[in-house]
């Protein structure tokens, strides 16, 4: 089944007044930083919080009587799950989730709180699919496909549509791949409403599964990832034929790129997003030639992250930035040594926020101690004038920054 532009003017018909239409502004601060001009697709504004529920609904709202009498199934890292779930109680449908056993806790919790029926199963998503579409045949439950489905592909594609209502002269659009659903249904409308503009894809390079594939590669994919969303390792096969004829370029992003992304979209946008909806700003990071004095852009394709993740990046962040230091002192072991460098550190605006006390530990003198230290400092110059202060009263310290 071939899927046509007027199949997504048909699942925008059908969303319309029941999905948040996102907005889709310009980012003044990140096009300053990439010499691009950035435009955000917030799709981490939808009610479960992704993109996902758009190509659901469709899907679910084309099922007859008998369908969903039947019920559903889907197989999902989280926000597909999360919105198969929430429609399908809202059309009356008993839905079946299953996802990896190592699911981000929020997106379970999420999806189980829609009262659907949850099955943690395989250690990735292919792991997942095999065990779901065995199940599904058991039980008799019609398969929701994550991004495998004309329907799916259809109204996924919705986004782009929107994004060039609102902004009819983009040069390109960014656009994650997982599956593939996304990148297919964007693709099929803005080449339809103009067929000049660039279609570029990003995955991570631990699952860089589309890729391989339109290069003719074999498959090989690492084992984890912080973009779960996209950790997918065989491409959907109605996205593969429509990625070869209509998406321009493929870009791979490393994991620390995409942190970085996810780091700047909450310090500069104050938005949430998740591994998977940032690869597309790591990529204009990496690749600013390519973005350069281009209108350009980028979905964030969801803002289902764990808090536990979210907090480490924050923290990495702070520490790659010099913003969270620490340092290690060598002193006398011997009253008011510490009261020096404490006060040392006052006097440069550093602020102490742990000290642990080593001695038996560490290679030195009977009579010594060492201290570490974690201060909060203004960045990396601030740092280094902490250092020298240190240095200037006569306590070396070494110090363990980002990169």
């Amino acid at each position: 089944m071939s899927i046509t532009y007027r199949d997504i003017e048909k699942a925008a018909d059908q969303i319309k007044g029941v999905l948040v239409r996102t907005p889709c502004s310009v980012s003044q601060t990140l096009s300053a930083i990439t010499g691009a001009e950035i435009y955000l697709k917030f799709e981490n504004l939808q009610f479960t919080a992704a993109f996902k529920e758009r190509g659901a609904l469709v899907k679910l709202m084309s099922l007859t009587p008998e369908e969903r009498q039947q019920g559903v199934i889907a197989m999902s890292a989280g926000n597909h799950a999360q919105a198969v779930a929430y429609h399908a109680k809202r059309l009356g449908i008993k839905a079946t989730i299953v996802m990896p056993r190592f699911t981000p806790h929020v997106k379970v919790e999420r999806t189980r709180a829609t009262g659907a029926r949850v099955i943690l199963e395989g250690d990735g998503f292919d792991d997942t699919r095999a065990f779901t579409l065995t199940y599904a045949q058991e039980h008799d439950l019609l398969l929701v496909h994550p991004y495998d489905d004309p329907l799916v592909i259809a109204g996924q594609g919705t986004v782009a549509l929107e994004m060039l209502e609102d902004h009819p002269d983009l040069d390109s659009l960014i656009i994650p791949i997982g599956g593939g659903g996304l990148i297919a249904g964007c693709a099929i409308a803005a080449k339809h409403i103009n067929p000049a503009i660039e279609i570029i894809g990003v995955e991570t390079a631990q699952f860089p599964s589309m890729y391989q594939t339109i290069q003719g590669m074999e498959i090989q994919c690492g084992h984890q990832t912080m973009a779960d969303g996209i950790a997918v390792k065989q491409p959907g096969h109605f996205s593969i034929d429509i990625v070869r004829r209509l998406v321009d370029d493929i870009l791979l992003v490393e994991e620390d790129q995409i942190e970085e992304a996810v780091l700047h979209l909450l310090e500069v946008e104050k938005t949430v997003v998740e591994g998977a909806g940032a690869v597309g700003l790591a990529a204009v990071y990496k690749h600013q030639n390519l973005f350069r004095d281009k209108k350009a852009g980028i979905i964030l394709s969801g803002g289902n992250i764990d808090l536990m993740i979210l907090s480490t990046i924050i923290e990495r962040g702070l520490v790659r930035t010099g913003r969270l230091t620490r340092l290690k002192v060598e002193l006398r072991d011997v009253p008011g040594g510490l009261a020096e460098i404490t006060n040392c550190l006052a006097e440069t605006g550093a602020n102490v926020v742990e000290i642990h006390h080593h001695r038996s530990f560490v290679n030195i003198p009977l009579q010594s101690v060492e201290v570490e230290f974690v201060i909060q400092t203004r960045g990396l110059k601030h740092v280094t004038s902490v250092i020298k202060a240190l240095d200037n009263i006569g306590y070396p310290s070494r110090v363990e920054v980002g990169d």
